[in-house]
């Protein structure tokens, strides 16, 4: 069996990583809260919607954002999802969300028949 005592130290690489990303790159929100996705129209964003400027995801288009209402600036969870139209995953940036819009969010990406999510809380293991 293999030793994983060391895993909380890679765990706490991968947010320093992603704390690294926030901080170099400017959010653009191309989805304000309360728009109607351009796609489907019935989906609806309940939190601010956008990406980092300057970086690629899988679909080339930068590393996706939710910004929440809470104060502060720390991405205390992901989500990765599995796309079946786009035969493709991504990581999802949760930034200052409170529960509630974690839940909404989780929610929203799941009730999709082609796309369902994971969410990873900071600190989870």
């Amino acid at each position: 069996m293999k030793d994983i005592s060391n895993l909380n130290n890679f765990d706490n690489k991968f947010w320093t990583a992603i704390d690294n990303l926030m901080e170099s790159h400017k959010i653009i929100i191309d989805r304000p809260k309360g728009t109607v996705h351009p796609k489907f129209d019935n989906i609806i964003y309940n939190v601010d919607y956008g990406y980092l400027e300057n970086t690629k995801s899988m679909d080339n288009g930068g590393i996706d954002v939710y910004v929440g209402s809470k104060k502060g600036k720390i991405v205390d969870c992901i989500i990765c999802t599995v796309d079946l139209l786009k035969n493709d995953c991504e990581i999802k940036l949760l930034l200052n969300c409170t529960d509630k819009e974690k839940q909404t969010i989780y929610q929203t990406l799941n009730n999709n028949p082609n796309m369902k999510g994971i969410l990873i809380n900071r600190g989870t293991f």
